[in-house]
Order: structure tokens, then sequence, then C-alpha cells
């Protein structure tokens, strides 16, 4: 496939009753060796036959991913992974049985039948099973596991639209479904379950707290790997999620959140900086500086979670210089909306009480 394609095709399907004429037209891309966009629950995902090597590289290519970051491959069907994996740990069954379909990915030995540019060179492979009815049909369709990272442009935001793939990808593949908005709005859960002890390397859909109850003893990588390691899984090595703008990411607890939040917007707007805050439900009437926008629902972090990477994109949007966003508790699946935001930061955290300690404005 050339960088440039004239045309991308966009095919808009019912999300949960998936006309079987317009998944066809979109699993005949992917048989004769393209790369589709395609809705899952989490976020969009950009796929190729994940047992073809070159249908595989086009999905680099596009992206702009560096090739030793290793891509996930969905199955239809959990009984798939008994041709992809070639040892399951005790522990396997209980999660599929649990979590499948849906967002959490599994790391586990690999089979030869795996190429090698799927996995980064790595002998283990990384698994999942979406729930969702496009995804699920487009799979079955095309007859084959559809290696898919996110349908973005390589560490920008993860795109939760089909309007986002549009914006970052049109021009370089050929097709995208659009099935609307995803529901979770963050990436999967990766679980490796190669070691003694599962170890989660990436919070996601699937919080510690449900991986714990099922596993009784489940550790979580810190994350922050030493440079010259080899990532484990995807979203491991390489800046992710990051818009346009810098980001700063202010813990603590929210009464003093607030008030560093709005000093800190107040700072950069006083240096000629355009600033935007991510604020939540309880905080939006807080702030009189800037452009505002709510994430979600701090009572309810899934709502945060879901609606993250599209509000970190309406940011880009406005044209803002600077985005403040407010920490919030890494309990359930704010683990995984704080891990995000980290990231988004490049780890530009500033500690509320200690920002107020220091007098700092």
């Amino acid at each position: 496939m050339d960088n440039i394609i004239k045309d991308t095709k966009i095919i808009k399907v019912d999300r949960c009753n998936p006309q079987k004429e317009k998944i066809r037209e979109a699993a005949r891309y992917l048989i004769q060796g393209e790369v589709v966009a395609f809705p899952t629950e989490t976020v969009y995902g950009l796929g190729a036959n994940a047992l073809d090597p070159k249908a595989v590289k086009k999905i680099f290519a596009a992206k702009g991913r560096p090739a030793d970051n290793p891509l996930i491959v969905h199955i239809s069907e959990p009984e798939a992974i008994k041709y992809l994996a070639g040892r399951f740990p005790d522990s396997t069954w209980p999660l599929i049985k649990q979590f499948w379909p849906g967002p959490l990915t599994i790391i586990l030995p690999k089979k030869e039948i795996v190429p090698m540019e799927v996995t980064a060179g790595l002998d283990t492979v990384a698994l999942r099973m979406p729930a969702h009815p496009v995804a699920l049909e487009l799979i079955r369709e095309a007859g084959f596991p559809v290696a898919a990272p996110s349908a973005n442009l390589s560490g920008r935001p993860s795109p939760t639209a089909a309007e986002h793939v549009i914006r970052d990808l049109a021009g370089k593949i050929p097709v995208i479904l659009d099935g609307g908005q995803t529901e979770v709005g963050l990436e999967s859960t990766v679980i490796d379950l190669t070691g003694r002890v599962p170890v989660i390397l990436r919070p996601g859909g699937v919080t510690y707290e449900e991986l714990k109850s099922i596993l009784g003893e489940v550790d979580i990588d810190p994350g922050l790997l030493p440079e010259k390691y080899v990532p484990r899984a995807p979203g491991m090595k390489y800046t992710h999620y990051s818009p346009r703008a810098a980001v700063i990411l202010v813990g603590g607890s929210i009464e003093k959140i607030r008030q560093v939040v709005q000093a800190i917007a107040k700072r950069e707007i006083a240096r000629g900086k355009r600033v935007g805050i991510m604020a939540t439900e309880q905080t939006l009437h807080c702030y009189s500086a800037g452009e505002i926008i709510s994430v979600g629902d701090r009572d309810n972090p899934s709502t945060i979670a879901s609606n993250l990477f599209a509000v970190i994109r309406e940011f880009d949007d406005r044209g803002v210089d600077v985005i403040v966003a407010e920490g919030i508790d890494e309990k359930g699946i704010g683990l995984a909306v704080m891990n995000r935001l980290k990231k988004a930061s490049g780890f530009n955290i500033v500690d509320a009480d200690a920002y107020l300690e220091s007098g700092e404005r």
C-alpha cells in the first residue's frame, strides 16, 4: 500500500446490528492484504491479517509506528488462542471465562504461526476478544485473527470516534468502518501470564481489583522501564496519548487541586499561553481562567475514562498551548485514567500540597 491513498472510504455501520454486506465489504480489504480501521468497545483499531507479515507492515507504515512495538491480535472466539499460543497457565481460563469478550488482553507464549512482525521479535503474543458486534463480525467474516493497535498516528491520543480516525489517517488507509462512539474510551488492560505471578503491564478497562478477585495474586508493572529494556506489551516504550499542547497534571486532595489548577492556569495565561483546564463535573464551576471542559464525574470515573481522549483532542482543536489536568483517585478504572494522563503529560506532575507550601505562583 502506498503511503498516500487517493480516497479513504467511510463505511457507516450499525453498532448493535451490523449490516452483513457492509462487514463483508470491509472484510474483503483485509482478505486482500489491506488495513481497515474498525470500532471496538475500547478505542478504534487499525487492523490487518495477523498471519500475513506484509499486511501487518502496512499498519506500521500508516501509523508511523516503530516496528519494535508489538501489536495485539484480536480474535472472535476464545478457542482461537489454541492456534496462536503455545502454553496456557492455569490462570488463563478463569480470566477468559470472566472477561472475554471484553477489554482484557492476555500475553502468552506464541506459536510459530504468529509472525515476528506482530510480536516485535518477542516470543510472546498479546491476545484479545473484543466485546463489540462490529469487531467480532469483521474478524469472523475475514476468517483469520486481526492484528490491530489503535487507529491513530503513533503518539497521538487514541481515537474514540470515527472522526478521530479520519483526522489522523484519511489518505493513509483505504477504509474506515464507522460504528459510532466507543464505550470504554481507554485501551484494554494488558496482563502477562508467562511468569509465576500474573503482571498487569497496562491498566485499562478491566481493573486491578477485578483481576485480583479472580487470580488472588497479581502484580502491577511500574510501567517506567529502563531505556534498554524490551517492552513486553503495546504502549510500554514510546510516548503515547500526547496532545499537541503541553500537559500539566496536578495531584493531591481535590480542594488543593482546585487552587493549584487555577493558579497554574493564571500563571500560564500571564506568560502569553492559551490554556485549557481539564475539569470534572464537581469542579467545573470553580475555574475562571482559560478554556474549561469537564472530562466527567469524579464519583463515576468510568465517565472520565470514556471522555478522556475526546477531551484531549478537543483542546487540540481549540488551539490551546497548555492543558492543566486534575488528577483523580487511582482506584478501579482511575488507575488506567491516571496512567494515560501521566503519559500524556510526559510525567510533568505537580503535587498540589508541595506547590502551595512553596508559595509558587
